[in-house]
């Protein structure tokens, strides 16, 4: 068994798995549960907690018998952008629609990466807007407005 947990990547992934299960299921324990044919608000959050804690129980496991450190460094690039893009998703789903909204968060997202490659992000935000607005828009029905005034 590994002593030295303190920079064991598979530990501390472990750990923050089960403390997001554990925080889903204990935000969602005053909700109605309900049953699997007849889900209530509290069966989602419940479920999808203890998959999480389970998950992370197998991870801090792992962790305890492997020695793999964390490799890397922190990028103040990351840092910035990814928090920045998630909020002008959420502005610019206000205020300019769902295709412009998810374009700024998919390129945002993939600039705060050390491998940032303008040909192939402008292809993957083309096919992962048109595939969302697919599934959510048309498939799901969400009432959200592809650009703002259509």
């Amino acid at each position: 068994m590994n002593a030295d947990l303190r920079n064991n990547k598979d530990f501390w992934a472990g750990a923050m798995l089960i403390a997001t299960g554990l925080a889903a299921v204990l935000i969602a324990r005053d909700y109605p549960f309900g049953s699997a044919f007849r889900m209530g608000p509290g069966f989602f959050p419940s479920v999808l907690g203890g998959v999480l804690a389970l998950f992370g129980i197998v991870l801090v496991a792992r962790g305890l018998r492997s020695s793999e450190k964390i490799v890397g460094g922190w990028s103040l690039r990351a840092l910035i952008v990814l928090p920045l893009s998630f909020v002008l998703f959420g502005a610019l789903m206000d205020h300019a629609g769902f295709v412009p909204a998810l374009a700024v968060l998919i390129f945002g997202s993939a600039a705060g990466g050390s491998e940032f490659k303008f040909g192939e992000i402008a292809l993957l935000t083309l096919v992962l807007t048109a595939l969302s607005v697919a599934i959510f828009i048309w498939g799901l029905s969400l009432p959200y407005p592809l650009l703002v005034g259509f």
